[in-house]
């Protein structure tokens, strides 16, 4: 049986180590509150405060030492002006432009929208073509038409993933029920730093 004070949320700043901070669920709001009692920096996304937080927990110090990476030439390919063709290849200066839009429009179709998906792909697949993109977005069009298809969400998008399985498994709730279950289960601690649907989550109270 597990002893209450085990899985009764602590204060933030009662927690003195970085693997049990990670086993709660906080607020960027949370996070910037503590990281500014212990002198940390409160810049960046949520999850950056919370290495920064928890690094200072474990070491003392403030500042994490990364390896500086060889600074490289960015690319002056301009996607607003350039021809594009399939052969084009995805440089470290792509952006989503209406050229680009155009280019998509003309090999897949006028329906082509940019999708979150779609343009994360585009992000981190540089040296690959333009021909390869219009594949691999045909494909994804293609996975999208299954009808168990689910839409990749960010791992740091916790709550828009655990809403998306909640109401796949109870298509009568609503999101004033999301919001209840989802409130019960980040006040309990995760092994595994995330909070995920699960059917038992019905149970708690």
């Amino acid at each position: 049986m597990t002893d209450s004070k085990e899985t009764e949320r602590p204060e933030i700043t009662s927690i003195k180590s970085g693997d049990e901070l990670r086993r709660w669920y906080w607020l960027k709001s949370d996070l910037i509150g503590y990281a500014r009692i212990l002198g940390v920096k409160t810049s960046g996304g949520k999850f950056e405060i919370l290495g920064r937080i928890s690094h200072y927990l474990d070491t003392g110090e403030k500042e994490q030492k990364i390896a500086s990476k060889p600074e490289s030439k960015r690319s002056k390919f301009d996607w607003h002006s350039e021809v594009l063709t399939a052969e084009t290849q995805i440089t470290d200066s792509y952006k989503n432009t209406q050229n680009v839009r155009r280019f998509f429009k003309e090999h897949v179709g006028v329906s082509f929208k940019f999708n979150i998906e779609f343009m994360a792909w585009m992000k981190s697949n540089i040296g690959r073509t333009l021909g390869d993109a219009v594949n691999e977005y045909q494909a994804m069009k293609t996975r999208m038409s299954d009808p168990d298809f689910k839409s990749k969400i960010e791992d740091h998008n916790q709550f828009n993933s655990y809403t998306r399985d909640f109401l796949a498994d109870n298509p009568d709730t609503g999101m004033s029920d999301v919001r209840k279950y989802w409130a019960l289960k980040t006040g309990l601690p995760s092994d595994s730093g995330r909070h995920e649907y699960e059917r038992s989550d019905l149970d708690l109270k």
